[in-house]
């Protein structure tokens, strides 16, 4: 909406800088000027000034400049309308309708009159909740563990067991019984009878538009055999709950502060997050995750979780919501997932646990990329090719309906490369369990041939994929593809390979910084942060494993070296399942153990070709940096374990 000029000088005239800031900060006053701690960062000194006559402010430890509207964006994430309508609330404003014609007129009226009774409904139930008549319904909200401060600020009620008991306050403070529908507080019968009372016996929980107004209610039963156990306000012009988030309007500056959104199924979660000190905490008001939440969310922080019940249905529920998502992805908007254990949902989580057990959970989130591959992995078992292809069209036609194309071309790649390692690993795990005895104990005992020099390869090249992210990022393909690591090392290596097609990370600092502390201890490179370890040195370990590293090889030589070692990773691998192949073809002599085996003997001579081909000009031209010294030393010879 477009505001006229001269209603925001109005709304400026009415509402000083200082009269805004001052809600927030301490502020000063210092000769013409107010002066206070920045909101924006924490300092010791004052360096944020504001001037009533200029009408702004500004930040001198972050540069933030601005005046009212834009202090109320800064701070608590409001758009520009919402910042508008909020001050000039405050200040007596009246911003112009969007249309005078007689129809918009009775519309607005009409809305008008459904606020006040909302407003009006919503302190009667507190009322009913404080009298006698509500002692059950305190006493359920006592079991659940919720404050007096809790129900205050959440303004929560009771709802009475007679079938026209608010219908009857309403006329009597003079509101209509049409009214009364029109706000879904009550419900006319089609055979046009007398309006009743559409909640009854009910806990009850006002629920409120970002503005903080009451557009409707939701109740909770209090008879275990009613139904249905939570009731929400029908759709009405004020009500749409497919576009509202309960507790947006609480959550907004917690969210903004903190970047950071907890969304869950129900209100009464949200209340009990809230409570235990979780504030950014919004719910979805029961119905089916669309893309309104999604949006709505995404004005409240940029990579919300969603943590819904870990039973059957929550799991359903999110794994539902992720085709909502998917579409309307964008760099920089995101969504993760937190699984609440046990079949617990988060009240009972957080009364259980605690507040930093909760916290710690939502740490552990899921990005919606894993929270997808596992759903379509669990689908059916993939034993079988048309599985297999079935899982591959499965996750392809959910990534094409991503509308980013940036956004999508990474989701493609990364699952081609996911989907190439996964299936690699099926057929690998099928054939190496052909090589046990009928009793199910393998035949070959201890560890297959060159394991320990395979691993040595396998760490040296994720050393490699460290230091050299840009070469990570050109090779992700057939680092995925044909080149499955130990089960051990494979994760580092999709973390790696993620980082690297990211596009942010430019050298093994960037790297560093984002991944996983526990996979460089696990490569033992001792990377550190400090200040005498620079560049290629904090891998000082790895220039041990591979001492040409030593001599500073141009970016050329360290990319065909990475494809090296992936040719030479393999070529153990191989040896390794021929080894096995062997062993099963001597034991059963049939037709598939034999044509395993040649096809094995033809892999391994592939792959030897390949590392002859890539190690005999990389040698060359290590002779020439190494100068005479051992200058008859093959590359592959120099790698330790």
């Amino acid at each position: 909406m477009r505001f006229p000029p001269d209603v925001l000088e109005e709304i400026r005239a009415r509402m000083p800088v200082s009269a805004v800031v001052g809600r927030r900060i301490k502020l000063k006053k210092q000769g013409r000027e107010w002066v206070g701690l920045s909101p924006f960062n924490k300092e010791k000194s004052p360096s944020f000034y504001v001037n009533d006559q200029k009408n702004f402010y500004h930040d001198f430890s972050s540069g933030k400049h601005g005046d009212i509207f834009t202090f109320l964006m800064e701070t608590e994430g409001l758009s520009f309308p919402e910042a508008v309508e909020r001050l000039a609330q405050d200040a007596g404003v009246r911003l112009p309708e969007k249309s005078d014609a007689p129809e918009d007129r009775e519309i607005r009226e009409k809305r008008a009159g459904a606020i006040e009774a909302l407003e009006m409904t919503a302190r009667w139930y507190e009322d009913r909740l404080a009298a006698s008549v509500g002692r059950e319904a305190r006493a359920y909200l006592e079991k659940r563990g919720l404050s007096a401060e809790t129900l205050s600020t959440f303004r929560m009620g009771y709802a009475p067991g007679g079938r026209t008991a608010l219908k009857e306050y309403l006329v009597q403070q003079g509101v209509s019984p049409a009214i009364g529908v029109e706000a879904g507080l009550l419900i006319a019968p089609d055979d046009g009878g007398e309006a009743y009372d559409r909640f009854r016996d009910r806990v009850m929980i006002p629920i409120q538009d970002g503005r903080g107004r009451i557009v409707g209610f939701g109740g909770r039963a209090l008879q275990p055999d009613a139904k249905p156990k939570y009731l929400n306000s029908p759709e009405t012009p004020l009500f749409q709950k497919s576009q509202l988030l309960f507790n947006a309007h609480r959550a907004r500056e917690a969210a903004h502060a903190e970047k950071r959104l907890v969304l869950v199924e129900g209100y009464m979660d949200a209340i009990a997050l809230w409570q235990a000190g979780m504030k950014p905490v919004v719910a979805a008001l029961g119905t089916a995750f669309n893309e309104n939440h999604v949006e709505n969310a995404w004005r409240l922080a940029p990579e919300p979780v969603i943590c819904f019940d870990g039973d059957r249905a929550g799991v359903g529920a999110a794994h539902r919501a992720i085709d909502r998502i998917m579409p309307v992805l964008k760099e920089g908007r995101s969504f993760w997932y937190a699984f609440v254990p046990d079949g617990q949902d988060p009240d009972d989580f957080v009364r259980a646990r605690g507040l930093e057990a909760f916290r710690q959970l939502i740490q552990q989130a899921s990005p919606i990329v894993d929270v997808l591959w596992n759903r379509e992995l669990g689908r059916w078992p993939i034993d079988t090719p048309e599985r297999m292809a079935g899982l591959e069209t499965r996750l392809r036609q959910t990534v094409a309906e991503i509308k980013d194309p940036n956004v999508r071309r990474h989701y493609e790649q990364h699952f081609k490369i996911r989907l190439s390692s996964f299936f690699w690993k099926l057929e690998r795990d099928r054939w190496r369990e052909k090589a046990k005895t009928g009793t199910g104990q393998q035949r070959i005992t201890g560890p297959a041939p060159g394991l320990q020099r395979r691993h040595a390869l396998e760490r040296t090249l994720l050393g490699l994929l460290i230091e050299h992210p840009r070469e990570a990022e050109r090779r992700a393909e057939n680092l995925g593809a044909s080149c499955a690591l130990s089960d051990d090392l494979e994760a580092m290596k999709f973390e790696l390979l993620r980082i690297a097609t990211d596009g942010e990370a430019e050298d093994a600092d960037d790297v560093c910084r984002r991944v996983d502390p526990a996979f460089l201890e696990e490569l033992d490179l001792t990377y550190g942060h400090a200040d005498d370890l620079k560049g290629l040195q904090r891998g000082h370990r790895l220039r041990e494993r591979l001492p040409i590293l030593r001599l500073d090889p141009p970016p050329d030589f360290i990319g065909r070296l990475i494809d090296l070692l992936i040719a030479m990773v393999q070529l153990k691998r191989t040896e390794e399942d021929l080894a096995l192949a062997k062993d099963e073809y001597a034991r059963v002599f049939d037709v598939p153990s034999e044509n395993r085996f040649l096809a094995l003997v033809r892999d391994r001579e592939a792959w030897a070709d390949q590392v002859r081909a890539l190690e005999t000009p990389l040698d060359e031209e290590a002779r020439a940096l190494r100068g005479f010294a051992d200058a008859g030393t093959r590359i592959s010879e120099t790698i330790a374990a």
